[in-house]
């Protein structure tokens, strides 16, 4: 069962009794049927029909001009033999005459009156024979096709008006408005800064993407796209909103949206943060704030996100966290020394323990003999630990208050500790995890896994770090 390609029409081909008929393989006349559709949002492929109803003539021997947006505006020419020539108004001739006779010279003789009148009487005969003559000729022309061609010539001029004044009202929005701007390219997509953005797109330049909805998005730049998911996800907007600014379709911008979100999963989250960073590679960029974990291999901390309250009891006794005292979703975030994020796990409902998530999640898998994980004191993980890798957790207090080693242990594992909660505090920067939208639950723990991914895009989060950055680049 196939729709018909033009806009507001909801002829399919198995429910009406119109035809259906492809597009032209002309070129030329191809796109003067793509010009009168006026279907903005996606271009015809070898299956787009055309139903009838939009011809004159019920074929495709003409060109389609019936659309709902002018059904009101089509007009037919009077037919010419329908068509009577008025008597005159013998009254107002008279008058005239009698008028012409007082305002003329009289003749001295009647010869000269019998000329003139015999020349104006032929003269005026001459130019109703020819008049009636000419419009005769003109109302025959505009039989047949003509009328259509007519009728064709004035809506698309009509077209062409409202689409010159709209081009003038209308600007989309583009990254070319903002690439001037630092602070406008970190408020839309969380890049610091066109370089970085630069540096996101080329990793897609080349990537000829699979559409979610599976027809390709051609009226939007490929830049564009990227512009429009990631103010998504930074801003949280409305597809209406987005397909306003963008100048597109709802439908367009939810194939955008969920085309992208699964292009930077694959490439930032499973290609890019494949691996953890070993110990030795850690060492290279250590902060000081680490001096006495020199082993450390990863910090480890969960966070929620707000979601939705589900509809289905089950689903809100899972979800309901007695933390945040409503409905969410849990995720374990961890962080290299240098304050880069190397794990994101998947989101698990929000009554999910810390422990059950560590070990689901398989993070301890990819821990090797030597290693040092720090967590929060909540983290009871020490029989989940494989052989040789150790644990370091805030002491808990067990008298009225801490030993002086106590309490130094303490400062000194919450300094080292801060920076996972920085990054966590980065992640939920991007608003659509303020409450992720129902139609968007499918795609939580990739949009969460994005989301993380995106900040090590950003500027280094330790001071430090940023130091040796800026010193390796000099």
């Amino acid at each position: 069962m196939v729709m018909c390609f033009v806009p507001d029409c909801k002829h399919y081909s198995e429910k009406q009794n119109c035809k259906f008929f492809r597009f032209p393989t002309d070129p030329s006349v191809k796109q003067k049927w793509v010009s009168l559709i006026r279907r903005g949002d996606n271009q015809p492929t070898m299956n787009s029909l055309v139903c009838s109803c939009h011809f004159r003539t019920g074929d495709r021997t003409s060109l389609p001009t019936i659309f709902k947006r002018n059904e009101d505006k089509l007009f037919t020419f009077e037919s010419p033999d329908s068509k009577k020539r008025k008597p005159q108004d013998k009254r107002r001739v008279s008058t005239s005459n009698s008028l012409l006779g007082e305002m003329e010279p009289q003749p001295s003789t009647s010869t000269a009156r019998d000329v003139t009148e015999t020349d104006c009487s032929s003269s005026r005969q001459e130019c109703t024979s020819e008049s009636r003559s000419s419009s005769t000729k003109f109302f025959s022309n505009l039989k047949g096709t003509a009328q259509q061609e007519a009728e064709l010539y004035f809506l698309q001029k009509n077209v062409d008006e409202a689409q010159e004044r709209l081009n003038k009202l209308t600007i989309s929005f583009s990254f070319n408005h903002i690439q001037n701007d630092d602070k406008l390219i970190n408020m839309y997509t969380g890049m610091p800064n066109k370089y970085m953005f630069e540096c996101l797109y080329g990793l897609f330049e080349n990537i000829n993407l699979k559409y979610y909805l599976g027809w390709t998005v051609g009226t939007i730049t490929k830049r564009d796209q990227l512009l429009l998911t990631l103010m998504k996800l930074r801003l949280n907007l409305l597809n209406l909103d987005l397909a306003f600014r963008f100048n597109c379709s709802v439908t367009t911008v939810s194939n955008i949206i969920y085309t992208w979100i699964h292009a930077l999963h694959e490439i930032l989250f499973c290609q890019l943060m494949k691996h953890i960073p070993s110990r030795t590679k850690n060492k290279s960029c250590m902060p000081s704030c680490f001096s006495t974990f020199t082993n450390c291999r990863i910090v480890l901390d969960c966070t929620e996100v707000k979601c939705m309250k589900p509809t289905s009891m089950e689903k809100q006794r899972l979800t309901y966290s007695n933390y945040k005292h409503t409905n969410t979703l849990k995720g374990l975030v961890g962080v290299a020394p240098n304050g880069v994020l190397t794990f994101i796990s998947e989101l698990y409902p929000g009554s999910t323990s810390d422990k059950k998530i560590v070990s689901d999640s398989g993070v301890l898998e990819k821990m090797t003999p030597g290693d040092l994980v720090l967590a929060d004191k909540g983290f009871l993980i020490k029989d989940l630990l494989p052989p040789g890798v150790s644990l370091n957790i805030p002491p808990f207090l067990v008298t009225s208050q801490f030993t002086p080693q106590q309490a130094i242990q303490t400062r000194t594992i919450a300094r080292a500790r801060i920076h996972v909660e920085r990054a966590i505090r980065r992640i939920k920067c991007f608003s659509i995890l303020d409450s992720v939208p129902s139609s968007l639950i499918p795609l939580s723990t990739m949009i969460f896994q994005v989301c993380g991914a995106l900040t090590n895009m950003q500027l280094p989060l330790i001071a430090e770090v940023e130091d040796l950055y800026e010193n390796t680049k000099e």
